[in-house]
């Protein structure tokens, strides 16, 4: 390796002596240029430690390999999931994702969207915050990218939605509960982050005047997106307080859930659904982790793959027929009730 400093791609050029369109090509895809050649650059590489910008490059394009992947919290393991399904299929359709977080906070998310317009992807698959984004800025941001929403939708924004159907979410947890001992209690935070929680506390009251039987909610204290111990602080305090009408609980998701088990852990309460259980505890989402729970947790899972697979394949339709959809559509997709030994 050589000790010559290599600014950019026109000084590459002119040490490797290759045409700077040959070069800028080979960036573009190696496999567009001669193996003789892609062997010459490839070996100047090497000698010259020369590393494109990348972003510098996408500014000279029409359309760039960049797709945006922008999720709420990446901590949150639905998150983690979803976004590393995202990021395969757009890796093997060979475009390069960029993975944002938005940490849960309003002025990052649109920081994230002002950096997303500099960078000028092709596209953005983008969960937003939801009840906290700033609506306006996100209208504004999906007029001018081509952009596909999912998990969080924000009515009437964007052009295309994918995610799970909550109503749907919640009418199996409730039946499978029903069916089997005591009507469930909803358990989630006064303020959640999510606005999944929202629509599933209301289909939560919905199923149990369904079935004739009287909704009790409990709503716990505590902001933001550390679940596991608001659920875990939550639980206690509604065990301590005795603020459970029956030993059954349904949390809103399965990280207050997590929690919420290490509270009765804590207070000595046996969770499962055998006669000598003390709790049964379910909840919604299906997390990586929650098969791994003591004891496992029974919950209801996202269909991950077609959620992730359907938005990944809208963006490439947007992308390949250089147009919006005139009008807005949704993708929702049907859950799946997963037993453990929880409830």
């Amino acid at each position: 390796m050589t000790g010559q400093k290599i600014r950019n791609m026109e000084e590459f050029a002119t040490v490797s002596g290759i045409s700077r369109p040959t070069v800028s090509k080979y960036f573009q895809d190696p496999d567009s240029v001669r193996p003789s050649t892609r062997e010459r650059i490839e070996t100047a590489l090497e000698q010259y430690d020369f590393r494109p910008n990348i972003f510098a490059m996408n500014q000279n394009r029409k359309l760039t390999k960049i797709v945006g992947v922008v999720v709420p919290y990446l901590a949150d393991p639905f998150f983690a999931e979803i976004a590393r399904k995202i990021e395969r299929r757009c890796i093997d359709a060979g475009f390069w994702p960029i993975l944002f977080s938005a940490h849960g906070e309003q002025h990052l998310e649109n920081a994230i969207l002002e950096s997303l317009r500099v960078l000028k992807p092709a596209g953005v698959l983008l969960a937003p915050l939801g009840r906290v984004s700033d609506r306006a800025a996100i209208e504004r941001f999906c007029a001018d990218v081509p952009t596909v929403l999912f998990d969080s939708n924000i009515d009437g924004v964007g052009k295309v939605f994918v995610g799970s159907d909550n109503t749907d979410f919640v009418t199996q947890s409730v039946n499978y509960l029903v069916r089997t001992g005591t009507s469930p209690v909803f358990f989630e935070m006064r303020n959640p982050a999510n606005p999944n929680a929202n629509k599933r506390r209301i289909a939560y009251i919905a199923n149990m005047e369904r079935l004739g039987l009287e909704p009790h909610v409990v709503k716990i204290d505590g902001d933001g997106w550390d679940f596991e111990r608001i659920g875990y602080e939550g639980g206690l305090r509604a065990i301590r307080e005795k603020a459970l009408p029956t030993n059954t609980v349904l949390c809103s998701n399965d990280r207050l859930a997590v929690g919420f088990l290490t509270a009765c852990f804590e207070e000595g309460l046996s969770v499962g659904y055998g006669a000598d259980a003390a709790m049964r505890v379910m909840s919604h989402d299906d997390h990586p982790v929650s098969r791994f729970t003591c004891p496992p947790l029974t919950t209801v899972a996202h269909d991950y793959d077609s959620v992730s697979n359907k938005a990944v394949e809208v963006l490439f339709h947007m992308l390949e027929d250089g147009t919006m959809p005139e009008a807005r559509a949704e993708f929702l997709y049907p859950t799946k009730l997963i037993l453990r030994k929880s409830a």
